[in-house]
């Protein structure tokens, strides 16, 4: 039986895409007004995670960014359910901020839900979609255009999912429809401006994977 081996690399690139992940979760309770178009505040945080997904699945295949994916799904639970038990836990009489804390926090468990269904699918369909393309390229080229198209398959399923689950109820369908569509066009369009980052780090983290495979 063999026994899965994890490079620091890989350790990092997992740490920072739970921590964008929760990060952003927390974030989504808060619509923005961007000009002429409304988005959560997760936006600035979230596409990061799927710029680090594919920076993963790029560099050690489906099978570990599965491995990631569910990861940042166990890490989610666990931060919701411990904001739970703070919300529960009795104040100090001169502490005022419990109502506040309620209206805030008190809204992550529906998002949380409905950010774990839309995470799961999204995350796992563009790791997927990335792999496929990946073994379908000669040579495993053309890395941009796998990076736009599993992130429009990516984004495009956690928005559909999302925001119904988040906002029905709390806000007309005609806003959640607007927010489906400007996230995703949003997402995707923020995937290609950073491109040539992804594209850099890519070539970064493989050195790096190789060199510390070299001095191991």
């Amino acid at each position: 039986m063999t026994k899965s081996t994890y490079s620091f690399t890989f350790l990092v690139l997992t740490l920072l895409f739970c921590v964008c992940l929760i990060v952003s979760n927390l974030m989504e309770i808060k619509v923005v007004n961007l000009g002429a178009l409304t988005v959560t505040a997760g936006v600035a945080v979230f596409p990061i995670s799927y710029i680090i997904n594919d920076c993963i699945v790029e560099l050690y295949g489906f099978r570990k960014a599965r491995t990631v994916i569910w990861l940042g799904f166990a890490m989610n639970m666990l931060v919701s359910l411990l904001l739970q038990v703070g919300i529960l836990l009795p104040g100090a009489p001169e502490w005022a901020g419990q109502d506040a804390m309620q209206l805030i926090f008190g809204a992550v468990p529906r998002i949380f839900a409905a950010s774990f269904t839309a995470f799961l699918c999204g995350s796992m369909a563009n790791a997927y979609v990335m792999a496929r393309m990946k073994a379908s390229s000669p040579n495993g080229r053309r890395f941009s255009l796998r990076a736009i198209v599993s992130t429009l398959w990516g984004e495009g399923i956690d928005s559909l999912i999302f925001f119904p689950m988040a906002f029905a109820g709390s806000l007309p369908w005609r806003v959640i429809a607007t927010l489906i569509v400007t996230q995703i066009i949003i997402k995707t369009a923020y995937e290609i401006i950073v491109l040539p980052i992804t594209i850099q780090a890519v070539k970064y983290l493989r050195k790096a994977e190789s060199a510390s495979q070299i001095y191991e």
